[in-house]
């Protein structure tokens, strides 16, 4: 991998998104674009079944997996859900469940070996926590996990938590927090961090866009491989929300303010990433 040259060399913290896509413009070929899904490329919905993709956000997208080395999707939905909503992207990566699926570009979805004697147990949780939890609470099975949603009756918050937590220690598993839900996993190490860690290992330049708790350990990532890694240029980009936007701003150089204006600014990123060099007419 060749050193950032002298007209692209790392600008320091607090970054400018003008800063930021200078130094991207320069060394896309060696760039890989990661977005989380909920609250990032999609608006949140009370129904997470019917959560499709904020307009320009999939022209956008097809276009740049044409200009940067890899695009990816790294999401707490299964790799099943992703590839439905992004049926006509054929180059993407999608990593799924926090990285307990995978799968590169239209090829089969592979799933954690460690992560599947524990389909059953997430089978029969399920059906426990609908029979259990109190109307209101909504159940989303994933087959590796288990997301208990209470977004349209937020005074749940405390019983679906409790409930949640006392389920994971009875059976061993891991509990992940989100905007307004609460995720019972398998006690596999597997996070979106993890997944940007491998992923970037020989990448020169990487951004990732995400709106939630979660989303930071991937920030961290990147921050970790720019300060073992002086070559390494890193975007940490957060897509504000009420519920956990200034947490996730606040260890992010860029906010955007939605998921709709993250359309707007990945068409204006293919244009700024596609324009000629201004030299090249010479």
């Amino acid at each position: 991998m060749r050193p950032i040259n002298a007209g692209s060399q790392r600008p320091t913290r607090p970054l400018t998104a003008e800063q930021a896509w200078r130094v991207t413009t320069d060394r896309a070929a060696e760039c890989v674009l990661f977005f989380d899904f909920d609250g990032t490329l999609a608006p949140m919905n009370d129904d997470p079944t019917a959560v499709q993709p904020a307009p320009k956000v999939l022209d956008a997208i097809n276009a740049l997996t044409g200009v940067v080395r890899r695009v990816a999707i790294v999401s707490a939905r299964p790799v099943e859900f992703l590839r439905d909503r992004f049926a006509i992207l054929t180059d993407v990566d999608l990593y799924g469940l926090y990285g307990l699926e995978h799968s590169h570009g239209s090829g089969e979805t592979v799933t954690e070996e460690a992560a599947l004697p524990w389909v059953p147990t997430m089978g029969t949780l399920a059906d426990q926590a609908r029979a259990e939890l109190p109307e209101g609470t909504l159940v989303e099975y994933k087959r590796l996990s288990v997301a208990l949603h209470y977004r349209t009756a937020p005074h749940l918050a405390q019983v679906v938590e409790d409930w949640g937590r006392a389920s994971a220690e009875r059976l061993g598993l891991r509990v992940q927090v989100g905007r307004m839900v609460l995720e019972l996993k398998p006690p596999v190490d597997r996070d979106k961090g993890m997944v940007i860690d491998e992923a970037v290992r020989s990448a020169g330049c990487a951004w990732y866009f995400g709106d939630d708790v979660s989303d930071i350990k991937a920030f961290a990532a990147l921050r970790a491989r720019e300060q073992t890694d002086p070559d390494f240029f890193g975007v940490c980009v957060a897509v504000a929300n009420p519920e956990t936007g200034q947490e996730v701003s606040d260890a992010a150089d860029l906010t955007i303010e939605s998921p709709e204006a993250l359309g707007d600014f990945l068409t204006a990123a293919v244009h700024r990433l596609t324009e000629p060099a201004p030299d090249s007419a010479a």
